[in-house]
Formats: structure tokens, sequence, C-alpha cells
């Protein structure tokens, strides 16, 4: 587990919802991205980060268990992937 402090432990991710995702193109081009919406374990709700579905993707089920820092290293470790490809 990550530690925030000295006794502090980071909240962990217990519900992900990610949405919602654009419309085909050229109706969708000025959509918003899909954005990933996490609810910790201490009952907190927060908007992690946005997307573009056409370069990464993800599941809820990803974030399940994890840290905020984790969740945000998950995302950049995709767009890394994505990137080098």
């Amino acid at each position: 587990m990550e530690k925030t402090g000295e006794n502090n432990v980071d909240p962990i991710i217990v519900e992900c919802n990610i949405e919602p995702f654009p419309r085909l193109m050229p109706e969708g081009m000025f959509d918003k991205m899909p954005e990933v919406k996490v609810r910790f374990d201490n009952g907190e709700e927060k908007k992690l980060f946005d997307f573009f579905p056409d370069e990464i993707s993800f599941v809820s089920t990803e974030f399940i268990g994890l840290t905020e820092k984790r969740a945000i290293d998950l995302k950049f470790d995709k767009d890394k992937q994505f990137l080098q490809a």
C-alpha cells in the first residue's frame, strides 16, 4: 500500500465509471472525450482524467483496488505504449 504521510494510507478506488464515449465520426468530432470517474473507499468521488478512445482504452474493473497515483500511472503507461507503437 502507498503511504502519504507517517501513518496515512492513500484511499483505494472501489467504484469506477467511464463515460460517455463520443459518437462516431464525423458527428462526434466535437464531443467530449470519455471521462474516468471514481469513488474511493473513504467516500470521495473524483474525475481522474479523460482520454482519446481511438488511442487507448480502459475498462472500469482495471481501476478497482488502485490508488489515485496508480490509476494515473496506468493511463501514463498506456499512453506511452501507444506513442511507442
